[in-house]
């Protein structure tokens, strides 16, 4: 079957969803509030936190049973609703391969937040900030075998602020993208046009990602701190979380620091806590030292017992 029969002019309206993270709640929500019949939802299996046996849902799963809708973790069920009768299916950060002998049966739509086919892949929207790219969006196509490599039904475009995190990103695209899906399940697509371009892939981040190098220009550093989760050590070893900072110029005072060195300076006309890098100064504006709540970085400093010249790893 394809996209097309999946989603005819006015067509279908029953489907399975497959989606985990909280990403993904605002979707179902707004195909239910389409009209849409949500026959099954697909989740990643609930995980476990901290030391107990207790498990915890994903945010889907719990939106699918608060809303009455059946839940499974095992993408293979959805055969069994294509043996009675026509479904289609939606994906949204599902988080897994979609076995072929599933695709075969049931076509399925993808919301996906890149321009395609630049960062297919599992983290688009940090690879995109990450990389510097002055524009991202989000689309909706056809899932096929290859990785967000079907052809694409529908696209909108935003541009990438210096200021954009993670957060900010996701939220916009989130507005620009849900629309477009509601709208191709409501409305039916056709073939969609065929991705054009080299592929990039959008590599799952990873620890390793977020380690603050200081060696690395203040803007490279300062693009790390806006995807969330970047980390340096202090000179006792403890991790010290980064969650807002700025790229500066280097004044005569650390001109000749070693990059991790800190210092305190001005930047854009006020007291920063500074660290020098390959090619100027990063102010940290937002930290948050192991074990502890986020704090300003001033506040941190105070109370930290470094001095100008001690060296973050």
């Amino acid at each position: 079957m394809t996209a097309l029969a999946a989603f005819p002019r006015g067509g279908t309206r029953r489907i399975v969803y497959l989606g985990t993270p909280e990403l993904a709640v605002a979707p179902l929500d707004a195909l239910l509030a389409a009209g849409v019949e949500v026959a099954l939802v697909v989740t990643r299996p609930d995980v476990r936190r901290g030391r107990g046996s207790a498990t915890t849902p994903s945010p889907v799963k719990a939106r699918a049973l608060a809303r009455g809708i059946p839940v499974t973790s095992d993408v293979h069920d959805v055969l069994g609703l294509a043996d009675a009768g026509p479904i289609a299916g939606v994906v949204v950060a599902f988080g897994e391969r979609i076995p072929d002998e599933v695709l075969a049966r049931v076509p399925m739509l993808n919301l996906h937040f890149s321009l395609l086919p630049r960062w297919r892949g599992a983290a688009p929207v940090e690879r995109a900030i990450l990389a510097g790219d002055a524009e991202t969006g989000a689309c909706v196509m056809s899932v096929v075998p290859e990785m967000d490599a079907g052809p694409v039904h529908a696209s909108a475009r935003t541009a990438i602020g210096p200021g954009d995190t993670t957060e900010s990103l996701r939220s916009r695209l989130l507005a620009l993208g849900v629309p477009l899906l509601v709208a191709a399940v409501r409305d039916g697509v056709g073939e969609g046009e065929p991705q054009r371009g080299a592929p990039v892939h959008a590599a799952k981040i990873r620890a390793a990602d977020l380690r603050l190098d200081w060696s690395r220009p203040a803007v490279e550093l300062a693009r790390v701190v806006r995807v969330g989760g970047a980390y340096a050590t202090l000179p006792s070893g403890a991790r010290l979380g980064v969650r807002s900072a700025s790229a500066g110029a280097v004044d005569a005072a650390m001109r000749d620091a070693a990059p991790g060195t800190l210092g305190v300076g001005t930047v854009d006309g006020g007291d920063a806590i500074l660290v020098r890098v390959g090619d100027g100064v990063l102010a940290l504006r937002e930290v948050q030292p192991e074990g502890r709540g986020a704090m300003d970085a001033g506040a941190w400093w105070r109370g930290a017992r470094l001095a100008p010249g001690d060296r973050l790893g």
